[in-house]
């Protein structure tokens, strides 16, 4: 492909596709050609609240249905916010009609979708690729380097996450992550596909041999036939003895913390999954000392904080716009890298395990 600019649909008007908006336009080598919703009004309302907020000098077309977004000959890529519930269908359907595919997630409902989603785009040859922007932040080169130098953090032996926000009564009453049929996995898959995903990482994507995983709380709205997880807690064991726990909630206030132990000393994030705005991504190394001399016992604090100069919030060098560049050189290069779809599997077999486990009493599960 000889253009230097990747044309992208987006296939919803659903709240993240404002973010990316903005990702795209920030990208330097893609840009929005159109907007699909079922409404054509519905999109005519989601450019003109984008172009408010971040103007692009090109016009955007509004959609009126799904099909005539993936119809388009000018559209390179999509990227999918849909419902989870409703995801699978459609990236099979931009697949093989020639479109490249960024899906939100969790990717499906289950690792067959997934599986199914990634099986299209391969038979198209275009390229899959989940929405996970920490992923593309440099800070997780710098933390790669950390982890692997030997020294820093030793052996790893334990990795715990947390990634939880606070919803109101009438957050969970009307939004669609507590609806089964929209997304039955709640909490776990909006939230739990980041720390699954950050343990996957840290440990080289070698899988679990098992996962527990339960519901510590759990509605079911009168529009939903199956509970929806509002709080979870998991665990997966690797061999060699690793561990990693998760807890995800929407009833505790907003954080998104990552901690990586080891025999040396551990590594600290704060902000794994959004960082906070500035113009720095940062995490601690810490190799904390206990001395003792005759009756005095001090514990030595000694740590060491780690900065990678990165924007926030969409600016040209943040995790978001890195991500959204990315995808776009591989559209224009004409290849399509694995890793992406092959990563995506692994988190979304993790997090089936994690909710089959659940569903069994906290039974252990294999992915």
């Amino acid at each position: 492909m000889s253009r230097e600019i990747c044309r992208w649909g987006i296939l919803s008007t659903a709240g993240i596709a404002r973010k990316n908006w903005h990702s795209i336009a920030s990208s330097g080598n893609g840009q929005v050609v159109a907007v699909a919703s079922r409404s054509i009004q519905k999109s005519r309302d989601f450019i003109a609240e984008c172009q408010s907020s971040v103007p692009v000098p090109h016009p955007v077309d509004a959609l009126g249905s799904y099909e005539e977004l993936l119809n388009r000959k000018d559209i390179d890529a999509v990227y999918v916010p849909l419902p989870t519930g409703l995801r699978t269908e459609w990236v099979i359907r931009a697949a093989n009609a020639g479109k490249h595919v960024m899906v939100e997630k969790p990717c499906g409902v289950t690792a067959a979708d997934v599986q199914a989603m990634i099986d299209a785009c391969h038979s198209a040859q275009v390229q899959f690729m989940d929405g996970v922007m920490f992923m593309h932040s440099a800070r997780m080169a710098e933390i790669r380097r950390v982890l692997d130098d030997g020294v820093s953090i030793g052996q790893i032996r334990r990795i715990a996450s947390q990634f939880s926000f606070y919803a109101p009564d009438e957050w969970v009453a009307s939004n669609i992550r507590a609806n089964s049929s929209l997304e039955p996995a709640g909490c776990l898959g909006d939230l739990g596909w980041y720390t699954i995903r950050f343990a996957l990482w840290a440990m080289n994507f070698q899988m679990p041999v098992e996962v527990r995983g339960r519901i510590l709380h759990g509605v079911q709205r009168a529009d939903s036939a199956e509970q929806v997880p509002m709080e979870f807690q998991g665990e997966l064991h690797f061999d060699g003895g690793v561990s990693a726990s998760f807890f995800n909630s929407f009833r505790a206030n907003h954080q998104q913390w990552v901690n990586v132990s080891g025999t040396n000393g551990y590594l600290h994030v704060n902000d794994f999954v959004l960082p906070y705005y500035g113009n720095e991504v940062t995490f601690e190394v810490a190799r904390h000392h206990f001395a003792v001399d005759r009756c005095l016992f001090n514990m030595e604090r000694r740590a060491t904080r780690h900065a990678v100069q990165e924007y926030s919030n969409n600016a040209v060098n943040s995790q978001e716009a890195t991500l959204f560049r990315t995808f776009a050189k591989l559209v224009l290069s004409g290849s399509v890298d694995p890793y992406w779809p092959e990563i995506a599997l692994k988190t979304q077999r993790v997090l089936d395990a994690a909710s089959k486990s659940a569903a069994e009493g906290g039974l252990p599960v294999v992915p």
